[in-house]
């Protein structure tokens, strides 16, 4: 989007459809061949390679190399705060776990699980624990490792406990504020994440509920004894072995949850968050001063003996979210040339046509976010790529961009794993271990039984044909920039 107060911008023509989609397809064609060729899941490279695509399809429409720098350098400015949202969650998630936050939240919920009802139990589960820590992979990766071997002792088949298990962790992806998918859909939409959050809840809470009902209808009933919750029990006993599961552990996350509630911008409320967390664990805990400062930088660190354990608290910390911060300069530059060079205005004047009002623009956001993901295998992209692409246009009919992050969050972070060849789906199938053998392709039929995944959309899709919850948008100070949006026309 063009800052309306730079007065330097270029008057020259936008490109013909082909010259504009030309950046978009050859960069989309770098992201597959890196992604699905040669199954290196690191888009950064392709990405500076289609900036610099479009700096050349920008200097032979007459722009210059510093009209392409400002156009790239005033989305980066414009998605700063959400790149420091990003490093003050790598900070809290590290402290919360060493106040033993992160740890209670996930011990109680591992005492939800119930062998009669272990579909359901498990969903629910994985539900808060990614919720809790802000990673649908960690979530899968150890908690989502741990349900497949018990569902296996159940005799339930893999793929019904592998769909469960996806339902649940990117369902805590998609609204915990300490998601980077989540803050990087604000991001790029230019929103609070806390009301990205909220406003995603018409389609989220239908779409678990649906879920949750099924699975608690084919998961049935089972009688289990101790031994095939051992996986579950030495986890339970690891937590609370190195933690103090009082209340007291509880205050950092009542209080941002509080702070959140009253709309408190979430930088100040974060950083709250994160101070209250040091002060908990130097309380419980006695770590000292420049302990705290190790766990903020470089993540927190414990030898427990259990690797799973280690695996789901070794974690947080400003290095870890180096690689996502970086990703999203890359993909935010990419997105401002193309706005810059007028590509994104041509490819969005041509979806228009096709659109029909809110009720088309509001599909096809869903529909091309779900389209990247596929083409490119790239989560992020299919976040980026359409933000960037589709925020005028709701601003030029009236219509919160609000719309917009909740599209590109269901087209992108919730149908990420049911993609084999996507970052998501290819992690997904490794670690629960849905081995595919030639002639035999059953394990994938995890991605249909993942519901909530793929109901989300489905049902932002049916809203929009309805013209339900297609919020308008108002005169409001811009979350991210921090500059005043005017009162828009309306259609």
């Amino acid at each position: 989007m063009t800052d309306i107060t730079d007065t330097t911008a270029p008057t020259i023509a936008p490109p013909n459809i082909w010259l504009a989609l030309l950046p978009i397809v050859l960069t989309i064609g770098l992201l597959s061949l890196q992604i699905i060729y040669y199954g290196d899941f690191t888009p950064h490279i392709p990405l500076a390679i289609g900036f610099a695509i479009t700096g050349l399809v920008g200097w032979i429409q007459g722009y210059r190399w510093k009209d392409i720098e400002a156009g790239a350098f005033h989305v980066l400015h414009v998605a700063m705060p959400a790149i420091a949202t990003l490093i003050l969650v790598g900070m809290l998630v590290s402290v919360w776990i060493a106040s033993g936050t992160v740890p209670m939240l996930i011990y109680y919920g591992l005492e939800l699980i119930n062998p009669a009802w272990f579909l359901a139990a498990g969903m629910l589960l994985c539900s808060l624990v990614s919720l809790a820590i802000g990673s649908s992979w960690t979530t899968v990766g150890t908690i989502g490792l741990a349900l497949v071997g018990i569902g296996t002792a159940f005799g339930i088949p893999l793929y019904w406990v592998a769909g469960a298990v996806v339902s649940g962790a990117f369902f805590g992806d998609k609204v915990s504020p300490l998601s980077d998918t989540t803050n990087l859909a604000a991001a790029v939409t230019e929103t609070n994440v806390f009301d990205h959050i909220r406003n995603m809840m018409p389609t989220t809470i239908p779409a678990m509920l649906i879920a949750f009902a099924i699975y608690l209808f084919a998961g049935g009933q089972a009688v289990v004894d101790d031994s095939q919750l051992e996986q579950i029990r030495l986890l339970k006993e690891g937590l609370r072995s190195q933690f103090d599961m009082g209340l007291l552990a509880l205050l950092p996350l009542i209080v941002v949850m509080a702070l959140a509630f009253f709309k408190v911008a979430p930088i100040p409320a974060l950083f709250t968050g994160f101070a209250l967390g040091g002060v908990v664990a130097f309380i419980n805990y006695d770590y000292s001063f420049n302990e705290l400062l190790t766990f903020a930088h470089s993540g927190f660190k414990t030898e427990t003996g259990s690797e799973s354990l280690m695996a789901l608290l070794n974690r947080g910390g400003v290095t870890s979210m180096t690689w996502v911060v970086t990703l999203m300069m890359f993909a935010l530059a990419f997105g401002g040339a193309l706005e810059r060079t007028r590509c994104l205005e041509t490819v969005v004047a041509a979806v228009m046509r096709m659109s029909q009002g809110i009720k088309g623009l509001q599909r096809n956001a869903i529909l091309t976010s779900i389209a990247t993901n596929t083409i490119a295998g790239d989560v992020y992209l299919s976040i980026a790529l359409p933000g960037r692409m589709y925020g005028p246009e709701y601003d030029r009919l009236g219509y919160s961009r609000l719309n917009l992050s909740r599209a590109i969050e269901e087209g992108g972070t919730l149908m990420s794993p049911l993609i084999p060849w996507n970052a998501g789906g290819a992690f997904v199938i490794g670690t629960l271990g849905l081995a595919l053998v030639p002639g035999d392709y059953s394990n994938l039929l995890y991605a249909p039984l993942a519901f909530a995944c793929w109901l989300s959309p489905l049902i932002g899709i049916i809203y929009a044909q309805l013209g339900w919850f297609c919020k308008r948008a108002e005169t409001e100070t811009s979350a991210v920039s921090g500059t005043t949006k005017l009162e828009p026309v309306t259609e």
